[in-house]
């Protein structure tokens, strides 16, 4: 168990000279001109047109298409614009308005945002006609019509018409409608496989943190049930999908079949370095009605906003990975509440999460009082401890457990009560964990030398990579890990060391342990390293607080001395370890017995 031992004067200087350095290092950095990031040479990727021609001339549906004979179309609103092309009849470009991606060279989010752009998105329903050959609407030319905000795309295919209808409609989405006539003179399938590669672009700064963020998500069984897939393989062969997405960190494409999408499957694959993280391919299949493909669909290109999400009535709101269970919902109607309530009176993303912070502690303030009030009742009856360990020194170490575990009933401290506190923070740390990098109204918000809150800061450039860390320290990681050791020299003064060999020291386990924190802290989002740098700041003060303003160890000798006096009644958990103690004991000495007899 950890008991306070408090700091003395040089120690609290040295916490102000560490606060001095650190607070110094921050202002230097932030004024400290930038180092502009090599960037690795890229090939330009050829023109759409061009890629999109040869592809169709490879196909041998269109061998004689030329450049001329591809247009595109466009359709745009406040949220969206999109482009269309005659190839394929396809979405061939989305930009989110309202959206920046990041840019590397400049550091800032400050580009235009694209999800669809440069051919990487390509998608068609394949087919075979009565000879065999294999059909592919994304191999066949369109002709495209524009009436208002609708874009109707007019493909012809051995006598038969095939018709893609877009209309681009408020909240993210676009309406498309698949209409043939006379497709079964061409072909007597019964069902459509609609095939869709998608390679996501990197938007944020962060790539394996984005890169760890992109998966497929879809809903099934009437919108009712959601899942996810990050791995390699996605296999559902056995439902059908409602709606198949490719979710990234903050933002989403995602399909809707109304009829929905049946066996489907899908694959996806790493991209290490470049524009682009992951490469998507999904597989699904749609019913054909008398060999005829008529059915509805639409597409919905969408920031992962929760308010927006859940406005869709579509399940939508699962896509945002907040937690399971209770973590997902501390995060749903807490702290998003929080935020927004604290937002609200006009503080900067940064001052919010201070504020938030010191919010959480002050609900937790109970709970830690009782861990430093049993830490200080353990200090009181440490001299009676010690007794037992130089009574019991060469004997049995069950005989000297219980006799501690005696000690310890009789002064009326139990042990447990010093362990609320870390499972309570447990919970807490994960929905953080998952709040920091996932909520969308901290994206690009800066603080100080953090440019993204949801981001790591790397204003600290290493001239190499280290393994696990990578090629930057993040400042607010450091300053946190520096604030964890502290807090860990305050609370780990008088932690009892092992008494048996092959024990684990736990106090080199603590201070292990802020060390191991900078190596996760330093890739993750700078918001969460800033909350828990205030945190365990926050956590040092109520130290000191309490022990020299609150507790009274004079008021605590007295309560153990009045406990000591108290009959005791064994509760059930005290039962339980006596028994269990008392079994152990047994068999050991069973054991020692027919050691000796042999």
């Amino acid at each position: 168990m950890q008991q306070n031992n408090g700091i003395d004067k040089k120690q609290m200087i040295s916490f102000a000279v560490l606060c001095l350095i650190l607070f110094g290092a921050m202002f230097y950095f932030q004024n400290k001109q930038m180092k502009e990031e090599e960037l690795k040479a890229q090939q330009q990727k050829t023109e759409q047109v061009k890629n999109a021609v040869k592809q169709a001339q490879a196909t041998n549906i269109n061998p004689n298409v030329t450049p001329g004979a591809i247009q595109t179309a466009n359709l745009s609103n406040k949220e969206l614009n999109i482009e269309f092309s005659s190839l394929g009849g396809q979405v061939s470009k989305v930009q989110l308005s309202e959206y920046k991606a990041y840019n590397n060279k400049t550091d800032q989010a400050d580009l235009p945002l694209y999800l669809i752009n440069k051919n990487n998105s390509n998608y068609g329903f394949q087919f075979k006609d009565k000879t065999g050959k294999v059909v592919n609407t994304k191999d066949l030319v369109f002709t495209p019509s524009v009436n208002g905000n609708a874009v109707t795309m007019t493909a012809n295919y051995n006598g038969a018409v095939i018709q893609f209808i877009y209309t681009l409609l408020p909240k993210y989405t676009l309406d498309f409608k698949v209409r043939t006539q006379g497709l079964s003179a061409v072909t007597s399938d019964n069902k459509a496989d609609f095939i869709w590669d998608y390679n996501v672009r990197n938007l944020e700064k962060g790539r394996a943190q984005e890169q760890s963020h992109s998966e497929f998500s879809y809903a099934f069984n009437n919108y009712k049930d959601y899942d996810y897939d990050g791995r390699t393989t996605m296999d559902e062969e056995k439902e059908t999908l409602n709606w198949i997405g490719v979710k990234q960190q903050f933002f989403s494409s995602v399909i809707e079949a109304k009829n929905g999408f049946t066996q489907s499957k899908g694959n996806q694959e790493n991209v290490e370095e470049g524009e682009y993280l992951k490469k998507f391919n999904y597989e699904g299949f749609v019913q054909m009605t008398g060999s005829e493909l008529n059915q509805d669909f639409t597409w919905y290109f969408m920031p992962l906003d929760l308010p927006l999400l859940k406005s869709y009535d579509k399940n939508f709101d699962e896509i945002l990975p907040l937690g399971w269970s209770f973590i997902g919902a501390m995060n749903r109607y807490f702290f998003m509440w929080l935020y927004g309530i604290i937002a609200s009176w006009g503080l900067s993303a940064g001052w919010v999460i201070f504020a938030m912070t010191i919010i959480v502690k002050l609900i937790l303030s109970p709970i830690m009082y009782k861990q430093h009030k049993l830490s200080a009742m353990m200090k009181v009856i440490r001299p009676e401890i010690d007794e037992v360990n130089a009574k019991f020194k060469d004997a049995d170490p069950m005989k000297k457990q219980q006799a501690t575990m005696e000690v310890y009933r009789k002064a009326g401290v139990n042990q447990m009560a010093g362990c609320l506190p870390a499972l309570v923070q447990i919970p807490i740390f994960y929905a953080l964990f998952r709040f920091f990098p996932n909520f969308i109204d901290l994206r690009g918000q800066g603080f100080w030398f953090a440019k993204d809150l949801t981001a790591y800061d790397d204003l600290i450039k290493l001239p190499f990579k280290v393994p696990f860390l990578g090629d930057h320290l993040s400042i607010f990681a450091l300053a946190c890990t520096v604030v964890i050791l502290i807090y860990t020299v305050m609370t780990s003064g008088n932690m009892q060391q092992p008494q048996q060999e092959g024990m684990p020291n736990m106090k080199v386990l603590m201070y292990i342990f802020p060390i191991t924190f900078l190596f996760f802290l330093n890739t993750s989002a700078s918001g969460l390293s800033w909350y828990y740098f205030v945190s365990n700041a926050i956590n040092i003060l109520i130290i000191l607080v309490i022990k020299y303003v609150i507790l009274d160890e004079k008021k605590i000798h007295a309560q153990i001395q009045a406990n000591k006096e108290k009959p005791k009644t064994e509760g059930k958990f005290q039962k339980k370890m006596r028994e269990m103690m008392e079994q152990a004991q047994q068999q050991q000495q069973a054991q020692e017995q027919q050691r000796k007899k042999k």
